[in-house]
């Protein structure tokens, strides 16, 4: 009886075990998570365009080393995504776009799941991510800061060039 019972405890244990180690290869963004900041729904040809938000930039994960994530990624943003953009597109581009006195870039995850970043394209520092043909759904966006451990940011959503 009691190899039994120590059979079953191992059993136990060990797949407590491997059910945590699993934990450590989860992204670090949760897309689930509420967004710190704000959502808003936007259809094709909204106004006021640009849609703008004040947001905190940084958080404590270094995207750069997130291994989940395009390689182009780079800075330090949260774990929940800073703003949440529900789109019903149409025939204009849908462009996310940072300003901020520090170095930003944006980190977000589309409604296809696929991971898009950038930094500095918006110049001077501030990032872009351009749709030229947006997809209906959510966006999840993460205004990372680099360099620097925060910083206020505004993120804006427009499709204007």
């Amino acid at each position: 009886m009691k190899s039994l019972a120590s059979s079953t405890m191992t059993s136990v244990v060990l797949s407590a075990c491997f059910a945590l180690g699993g934990v450590g290869y989860a992204s670090a963004q949760n897309v689930n998570g509420t967004p710190t900041f704000g959502r808003a729904t936007l259809t094709a040809g909204f106004t006021p365009d640009p849609h703008r938000v004040n947001v905190y930039a940084g958080g404590s994960i270094d995207v750069y080393k997130d291994t989940s994530l395009p390689a182009a990624c780079v800075g330090a943003i949260a774990s929940a995504p800073d703003y949440s953009v529900t789109y019903t597109a149409g025939s204009l581009p849908l462009v996310f776009r940072t300003l901020s006195n520090a170095d930003t870039t944006l980190v977000i995850n589309g409604p296809d799941g696929r991971w898009y970043c950038d930094d500095d394209s918006y110049g001077d520092g501030d990032a872009q991510v351009r749709f030229q043909n947006p997809q209906n759904g959510r966006y999840d966006i993460w205004v990372g800061a680099l360099g620097v451990t925060g910083a206020n940011a505004t993120l804006l959503v427009t499709e204007t060039p």
